[in-house]
């Protein structure tokens, strides 16, 4: 019985030395990049919450497209997350809320889904309401 554990522990005793070795560096390779590649940011002691009212939604279309579209409501409230240090100097004019209209023509009752910029370091965790209504004003026709 020794024999067979000895046999299974020291045959080829280098090579398994090298294999645990090696697997030991893959794994802490693969835990480095899943840190640095996470998409949330990561909650620390220092992590903290603020909330912005009435920032304007600002509608982006295509420029040829010169009508003035209006969307209800005109302005959103957005929740942010993000270092204490850096929300203590963050300003509502560091935080773009856009409707795309892009490749839109018209149609009535459309409802767009409001997108959210933020500063590097700050995530946007909530906005209220997500989704505006918009509306078209008459295209002027060309004759």
């Amino acid at each position: 019985m020794i024999s067979i554990l000895r046999e299974l522990v020291f045959d080829d005793f280098l090579l398994k030395i090298f294999s645990l070795a090696l697997a030991v560096l893959i794994w802490f390779t693969v835990t480095e990049i899943q840190k640095e590649a996470s998409p949330l940011p990561h909650l620390t002691m220092n992590s903290d919450v603020k909330t912005f009212s009435n920032l304007p939604v600002v509608v982006m279309s295509a420029a040829q497209d010169v009508r003035s579209f209006k969307v209800n409501p005109s302005a959103v409230e957005v929740t942010v997350q993000g270092d204490a240090k850096i929300l203590k100097t963050l300003t509502s004019k560091d935080i773009r809320v856009i409707v795309d209209l892009t490749g839109v023509e018209g149609a009535g009752g459309l409802r767009k889904r409001i997108e959210v910029s933020t500063p590097s370091g700050v995530t946007h965790v909530r906005v209220e309401p997500e989704e505006v209504e918009v509306r078209f004003p008459p295209k002027a026709s060309s004759s």
